[in-house]
């Protein structure tokens, strides 16, 4: 029942808001949906900490600690970006950008379209999680991708068009990919479970057979989902759709981007990685998630050096991060997987503080340009610039923030499996990253003030930065105690296989 409540609390805020006329209707019901989404989620996670993994609708609905936990997270991002998004359409609509090519009609038809399409956007989210058909699943990544598109061009400009384009030209090509990979996993299970058995793609049910799976099929299943989720989660070489989605998207819904949909791909990876070990041991996943991890991370460092756009630099930060979560996963054991949630829980705190500060920024200058004369927003911004920064430091793993914690607890899997080389070159990124990171925020909030007005106080954009801030400085210090039993029970389903 929790699970079908949290399905539907989002579907039915965008079937009531398609036909709504009214700003503060939409407002309201994107607020309680936002707030019924988190508290189910909790529900959810709670009841599955105390008696196991839950199921629905005969087995294809399914929760267990990786589910609850993924959309926990997802319900989060959801709930921290619902009052941002009132302040920052508020903004955009008082400016004129909403009607460039209308009056207030256009701007009405604006909203509405943003308010109707993310509910359905964190539905297919949730969807992604509590499905126990993996084909469902991928129908449900996909979703994403398809309610995703319209927020991307949500503005109409020519640059808003391309990234859409792009991130519907090469998402699609890596959907494809996976839809294969799935097709043959299922092909390699059939004379296992019988063609004709209705469960034959559940993930309950394949888990428990994939020692049997024919294993040079499950091979090219692996290779071609790695390559479709991977396109998903921005894995280099695929991550070029990114930078140009990031900066044209809204604020909110870029950080439900950065963070829940990274997420989601990650764990449709790591389901499959699960069945792909069972079938053919660790090695041959392990290498091929090392190699797109530490690609990733790799392709990342130049690009965030030389940066001059502060959403590009946000992109190549979770091309990064995404290339930790995969190195993680592919270094294995209990530290591996344990430090690869840990850093999908702790990123998915810290990247929407940066989106959300990088959003008044940009609202109030203008521009999300990192160039010289840009600088001193410490001055204009006395909340969301030293924010900013303190959520630089928190994403660059810099302690005693938390994601230090779960970097260092990747690397130590990675030295303990024999990783060195990898390792090693990991750590050179990271300080590569930390340095570029550092040195673009630090000019852009201490730098020589800029001369621009002080930015008003907006309650509903500055709250959710305040909150957030408050949050990170907490999880460097105290992880509640039943988030990190719902972390180490979702890495027992993945360590299994070790």
């Amino acid at each position: 029942m929790t699970i079908f409540v949290l399905l539907s609390i989002p579907l039915l805020a965008c079937g009531l808001t398609a036909f709504m006329r009214s700003r503060q209707w939409m407002e309201t019901i994107h607020l309680v949906s936002a707030a019924g989404s988190f508290i189910t989620a909790l529900l959810l996670a709670a009841e599955v900490l105390r008696q196991g993994p839950v199921s629905g609708k005969s087995g294809f609905l399914y929760a267990d600690h990786l589910s609850a936990l993924v959309a926990l997270l997802t319900a989060f991002v959801y709930l921290v970006c619902a009052p941002y998004a009132i302040g920052y359409l508020r903004h955009d609509e008082s400016a004129g950008t909403l009607a460039l090519n209308g009056g207030h009609r256009a701007a009405l038809g604006k909203l509405r379209m943003y308010y109707t399409l993310t509910p359905l956007f964190a539905f297919c989210m949730f969807l992604v999680v509590v499905a126990n058909n993996l084909g469902v699943m991928w129908i449900a990544i996909e979703g994403t991708t398809l309610a995703s598109i319209f927020l991307v061009m949500f503005y109409g400009r020519p640059t808003s068009l391309e990234a859409a384009w792009k991130y519907a030209m090469i998402g699609s090509v890596g959907l494809s990919m996976a839809l294969f990979g799935t097709v043959l996993t299922y092909y390699s299970a059939h004379q296992v479970l019988g063609v004709d058995s209705v469960s034959a793609l559940n993930w309950s049910v394949l888990v428990l057979q994939a020692p049997h799976f024919d294993k040079r099929v499950m091979r090219l299943a692996f290779i071609l989902i790695l390559l479709g989720f991977g396109t998903k989660a921005g894995l280099a070489p695929i991550h070029t759709w990114k930078p140009d989605a990031y900066c044209e998207a809204p604020v909110p819904v870029a950080a439900l981007m950065a963070t829940a949909v990274l997420n989601c791909a990650i764990y449709g990876l790591a389901r499959f990685y699960v069945l792909t070990v069972r079938c053919l041991g660790p090695a041959f996943a392990s290498n091929l998630l090392i190699l797109f991890g530490l690609l990733s991370v790799g392709v990342a460092v130049p690009f965030i050096l030389v940066q001059r756009s502060s959403r590009r630099l946000l992109a190549y930060s979770s091309i990064d991060h995404g290339g930790i979560m995969a190195l993680g996963l592919g270094f294995g054991g209990v530290l591996g997987i344990l430090g690869m949630l840990l850093h999908m829980t702790f990123h998915t705190v810290v990247k929407p503080l940066l989106f959300l500060s990088v959003g008044n920024v940009q609202q109030h200058t203008g521009s999300d340009a990192l160039r010289k004369g840009a600088g001193g927003l410490v001055h204009v911004l006395p909340i969301s610039a030293p924010m900013f920064l303190l959520g630089a430091l928190a994403v660059t793993g810099t302690p005693p923030f938390s994601m230090f914690q779960s970097e260092f607890m990747v690397l130590r899997a990675g030295f303990a499996g024999q990783h060195l080389a990898v390792s090693i070159l990991l750590v050179a990124c990271l300080v590569g990253i930390f340095c570029g990171f550092f040195h673009h925020v630090t000019q852009l909030v201490l730098g020589p003030p800029s001369g621009a007005p002080r930015e008003p106080v907006c309650r509903w954009k500055t709250y959710p930065v305040i909150g957030l801030a408050l949050l990170v400085i907490t999880m460097g210090f105290w992880l509640p105690a039943p988030l990190y039993q719902l972390v180490n029970g979702a890495a027992r389903i993945l360590a299994v296989t070790q």
